[in-house]
């Protein structure tokens, strides 16, 4: 099945080869592992890909460096994003040892450059010394509450760099309780994005923090303590 809206985003031919493929293997490995609820074709190319492409919409993000991809599922947003921007290297960090092979299946198969998948925990990574304060972007969606991706995805951020948390309509409702979180952290709030998906699919908000100091020691807490937990 072609795309509806993919190709008015001027993507090469190689490049929705490569959606349609992811498509086509998350679709079939679906089957047999818990990746998606989303199954009708027509409806992942907005819900999946449409809405993991529209960080690339903010004047931020410049689609270079080195991203985390932080409870990355079946890839989203991380692996669309790789597709539409090459030029960066992408880890993407999950707790599924069945869904991390899918996503190193993938990123071979697309032969997708600089592009490794983890067997780790959000907590996990960012206290790992290869990982931590080494990012320049932070990926992470419908993973957790705001208070909780904060401190999965800034202790793996270098000074000055970037967290991109995916987010519902109420995201700068969001953003406003976790002020003190974020704060605490070494993040500072530096834009909101609002988008609304085609045919009604449902509006977005991205949250895009800048870490603008190092993240204390004692964080990330240990597994399972941040969503236990919650910063306030």
């Amino acid at each position: 099945m072609a795309f509806d809206y993919l190709p008015a985003l001027g993507f090469s031919e190689k490049q929705l080869q490569d959606f349609s493929g992811y498509r086509e293997m998350l679709l079939d490995w679906n089957k047999q592992v818990n990746l998606t609820a989303i199954t009708e074709p027509g409806e992942v190319e907005i819900k999946h890909f449409l809405d993991s492409l529209l960080l690339r919409q903010s004047p931020l993000w410049t689609g270079a460096g080195k991203a985390a991809d932080v409870g990355s599922g079946a890839g989203f947003p991380g692996l669309p994003l790789k597709i539409a921007d090459e030029g960066f290297a992408l880890d993407m960090f999950e707790a599924s040892g069945k869904r991390v092979k899918f996503l190193q299946e993938l990123a071979d198969r697309l032969e997708l450059k600089d592009t490794r998948s983890f067997h780790l925990r959000a907590e996990e990574a960012g206290r790992h010394p290869d990982f931590r304060e080494s990012y320049d972007w932070a990926l992470s969606r419908a993973v957790a509450a705001l208070p909780v991706l904060l401190e999965y995805c800034l202790p793996l951020l270098r000074v000055g760099g970037f967290m991109a948390a995916y987010k519902g309509p109420g995201g700068r409702e969001e953003a406003e309780e976790a002020k003190k979180a974020a704060a605490l952290l070494g993040g500072r709030l530096a834009e909101v994005y609002e988008a609304s998906l085609p045919l009604d699919q449902g509006e977005r908000s991205i949250l895009i923090y800048e870490k603008v100091a190092a993240t204390p020691k004692p964080y990330p807490r240990r597994p399972g303590i941040p969503a236990k937990q919650p910063l306030k």
